[in-house]
């Protein structure tokens, strides 16, 4: 039985795939000969990385369809640290570089309940996406339909009302999510309200 078999059956009996599954990162590589592996985090605080002890698995949309269905569902974590540029993480199951390899392109999901608790001033953008967006005279922008990282601060991408998937670049509005422009996000509600024109 190979690595990624023992992977599969310890899995299976435990783990169901949860229902606020967030993308957070993929697996690059093997990292030593003891089965570690080289993670590439999509967020620039991977603190859900560093805070879940199961990692939820899905291949790539480029990986052969026999890879995909030996893919083990769940990983259990024993150790994850920092390394560089990025992160290594130790594997209950995985104890040398082939069984490590054989995870390579793996993308990693992890249960939105397990995300640290933001700041109240602070938001995760996954919880952005899909609220509502309207201005001070109540008029309806769109829907977030995603963020830009300007490296300064984070950019709304505002789809217009009745858009349809997926929209052009040159049909999103973009405002900037700062406290200039930014006057409430309410995510009862689902709606951030700004202080932008329609004419803008």
């Amino acid at each position: 039985m190979t690595p990624v078999d023992r992977l599969n059956a310890a899995a299976a009996a435990e783990a169901a795939w949860p229902d606020d599954a967030i993308e957070v990162g993929r697996i690059l590589d093997a990292w030593g000969i003891k089965g570690w592996i080289r993670v590439q985090a999509y967020s620039t605080d991977p603190q859900a990385l560093f805070g879940s002890r199961r990692w939820f698995l899905k291949a790539s949309d480029e990986a052969p369809a026999a890879k995909a269905k030996t893919l083990p569902a769940v990983l259990k974590i024993l150790s994850v640290r920092d390394h560089g540029d990025g992160i290594v993480a130790q594997i209950e199951g995985v104890s040398d570089r082939n069984g490590a390899e054989a995870l390579r392109g793996a993308r990693i999901f992890i249960s939105r309940a397990h995300f640290p608790s933001a700041d109240p001033d602070e938001f995760y953008w996954v919880d952005l996406i899909g609220l509502t967006v309207v201005n001070r005279q109540g008029e309806t922008l769109g829907e977030v339909v995603g963020l830009m990282d300007t490296g300064p601060h984070a950019v709304l991408r505002i789809a217009p009302p009745g858009a349809v998937a997926p929209v052009k670049p040159d049909q999103e509005r973009l405002v900037p999510f700062v406290s200039a422009f930014v006057d409430d996000v309410s995510l009862a509600e689902r709606r951030i309200t700004v202080d932008w024109g329609l004419d803008y």
